[in-house]
C-alpha cells in the first residue's frame, strides 16, 4: 500500500467514525445494557473478526516491541498466568473465568496449564459463542452469571481469574468481594484491568474529565476504579492473606489501541463481510480507540494488574460480607 495513502485513510475513518460516534453513544444503564451491546458484538462477528478469540488488550513485552496483534492477546494471557504464580498450580486446580468473553483465555488456561475452568459472562450470546469456539472435551464450560452477585458457594474454586470486566461494574467493593468470596481459602487471585489514575491525589483537569466521561459513555462503563483504590477495596474484604500485590502494565499494553485501529485497514476484507453498516459501526469506535490510546499514553488511565490469596481463616474473613 502507498505510504502516502495511509493519512487520509485514518483521517476518512475518523471523520466517518466521528460521526456515528456523536451519535450513538452507549451509555450505561445497568447489567442489561453490558449484556446487550456484548451480544449485539457476538452476534454480528464484527470483534472477532478484527480482534480475534482474545477481546482485551495484548502484551508487546518490556518494553514494548512490535509483534502481532493477535499473538501479543495470547502473550498477554501467558504473562497474566505467569505474573499471578498460576503456573505453580497443580493439574485439575479449579478456575473461574469472571468476564469470560468468547472464552479465548479460557481455553488457554484448560489447554495449556490443565485448569479445570468454568467461565462466566452476562451476555448469552457471548456464552454461546465461546462453548461453540470450544473443542468438545476441553476442561471449560461457560455459563450466564452476574459478577456482581455470583451463583456459586463460599470458597468454590482454587483460582479466580479476572481480565478486562471491572470497568462494567456498577460497585467496585461488591465485584471484589465476589471475587474473593468464591475463592477457597489459600487460592490465588489475579485480575487485570482498565484503571483511572487515583483522582485523590491528582484530581482530572479540565480536558481529563470530558474524556474520561465520553470512554465511560462509549463502551457502557459505569466507572473506572484506580489501582490503589480497587487494590484497598480488596483488602477491606478481610479475606486477603497479608497485602494485594499491584503492577501497571500501560505500557507493555499501550501499542493495542492504534493496532486495533491498524486491523481495520490491513483486513479491507470486512467491509464486503459486513457491508455498509458493519463498516459504520466498526469505525465510530476509532475515537473512542484514539481517546483510549490518549489516556493510556498520558496517565490518565493505567492498566492495573492484581494479585491477592484468600486468607485462611474463612469463617472471620466471610465476616465482613
Amino acid at each position: 500500500m502507498n505510504l502516502l495513502i495511509i493519512p487520509g485513510l485514518l483521517l476518512s475513518l475518523l471523520v466517518a467514525g466521528a460521526v456515528a460516534y456523536l451519535i450513538t453513544a452507549r451509555r450505561y444503564n445497568s447489567a442489561n445494557s453490558v449484556a446487550t451491546s456484548y451480544d449485539e458484538w457476538t452476534q454480528d462477528g464484527i470483534l472477532e473478526f478484527y480482534w480475534g478469540e482474545h477481546i482485551h488488550l495484548g502484551h508487546y513485552g518490556s518494553p514494548a516491541r512490535p509483534k502481532d496483534f493477535r499473538q501479543a492477546k495470547y502473550d498477554f494471557v501467558h504473562e497474566m498466568v505467569r505474573w499471578g504464580g498460576l503456573d505453580r498450580c497443580p493439574p485439575g486446580a479449579t478456575l473461574l473465568d469472571v468476564g469470560c468473553g468468547i472464552g479465548g483465555s479460557s481455553r488457554v488456561l484448560a489447554k495449556d496449564y490443565g485448569f479445570e475452568v468454568t467461565a462466566v459472562t452476562i451476555s448469552p450470546g457471548q456464552v454461546a459463542r465461546a462453548s461453540a469456539l470450544t473443542p468438545a472435551g476441553m476442561s471449560a464450560k461457560f455459563m450466564v452469571d452476574d459478577a456482581m452477585a455470583l451463583s456459586f458457594p463460599d470458597a468454590s474454586f482454587d483460582v479466580v481469574w479476572s481480565l478486562e470486566a471491572g470497568p462494567h461494574m456498577p460497585d467496585k467493593a461488591v465485584f471484589a468481594r465476589e471475587l474473593l468470596r468464591v475463592l477457597k481459602p489459600g487460592g490465588r487471585l489475579v485480575v487485570g484491568d482498565w484503571n483511572q489514575r487515583d483522582d485523590r491525589y491528582q484530581p482530572l483537569n479540565f480536558w481529563e474529565k470530558p474524556v474520561m466521561q465520553q470512554l465511560l459513555d462509549q463502551w457502557s462503563h459505569p466507572k473506572f476504579s484506580s489501582i490503589e483504590g480497587f487494590s484497598e477495596l480488596l483488602e477491606a474484604t478481610g479475606m486477603t492473606r497479608c497485602r494485594v500485590e499491584t503492577a501497571d502494565w500501560s505500557q507493555e499494553t499501550l501499542p493495542s489501541w492504534l493496532d486495533s485501529i491498524w486491523q481495520g485497514i490491513i483486513r479491507p476484507q470486512g467491509l464486503v463481510k459486513f457491508g455498509f453498516s458493519g463498516f459504520i459501526k466498526s469505525v465510530r469506535e476509532v475515537p473512542t480507540l484514539l481517546l483510549m490510546r490518549l489516556a493510556f499514553g498520558s496517565g490518565l488511565c493505567r492498566f492495573g494488574m492484581f494479585k491477592a490469596v484468600r486468607a485462611s481463616d474463612a469463617a472471620s474473613a466471610l465476616g465482613h460480607r
